[in-house]
């Protein structure tokens, strides 16, 4: 994806609640413009949905012991020693990378409970969550481990994890519908949106430290 920084920028405003309102339409607009940019923004929506889905995430028993048995012993320790210290970000980028990998492929293989998003007029059946006909149900709707039917109106965004959907039309729901049943996909997209993030902000720290400030 080659457009500008800016269109980036206003993602992640929009994402965390802060874009300005003229901000919001220019970054519609673009959306509906450029499709690589529209598909990044989509897989940025699907990856928020599905962290949030998982807050209870713990790294898995006896990690830490495990990973400490695995480092090199007696020379090749001072070799992982020096490497460490020439390259502290690297390497604490490394460690991030192993810990939210292995924390979040322990909730998914681990994690099979069903739940769902606490709207009041949501009406839950065994496994599946049902919009009855005639009701409207305000803000994003997130379903795991199980399917949702629906009748009625959604003003928000439909997120199901591990289930599928079930909806007479599309236009039952303002915002987006997503499917995430894909682990290691979705895995390998957050990892590729986190390097590139973290790129661009060395790229940025890069720049501004190379020019002197005006006076």
């Amino acid at each position: 994806m080659t457009c500008s920084s800016e269109v980036i920028e206003y993602m992640h405003q929009y994402l965390d609640e802060e874009i300005l309102e003229q901000d919001k339409l220019k970054l519609k607009k673009h959306l509906d413009e450029c499709e690589d940019c529209a598909i990044h923004f989509h897989e940025l929506k699907k990856t928020i949905a599905l962290v949030q889905s998982t807050s209870h995430i713990q790294a898995p028993v006896n990690f830490t012991e495990n990973v400490l048995g695995l480092l090199p012993k007696e020379k090749k320790q001072a070799v992982f020693k020096r490497w460490v210290r020439n390259h502290p970000i690297f390497a604490a980028a490394s460690l991030f990378i192993v810990l939210m990998v292995s924390s979040l492929l322990s909730a998914w293989n681990e994690n099979h409970e069903f739940s769902v998003s606490k709207q009041p007029n949501l009406v839950v059946e065994n496994d599946t969550v049902i919009v009855p006909k005639g009701e409207v149900v305000e803000g994003d709707i997130v379903v795991r481990n199980g399917n949702i039917k629906i009748e009625g109106q959604v003003n928000g965004n439909v997120t199901v994890i591990n289930g599928q959907k079930y909806m007479a039309s599309s236009n039952q729901v303002t915002g987006e519908i997503d499917e995430v049943n894909e682990v290691f996909d979705w895995l390998w997209y957050y990892m590729k949106s986190t390097f590139e993030d973290i790129t661009n902000v060395f790229r940025s720290e890069e720049g501004s430290s190379g020019s002197l400030p005006a006076y």
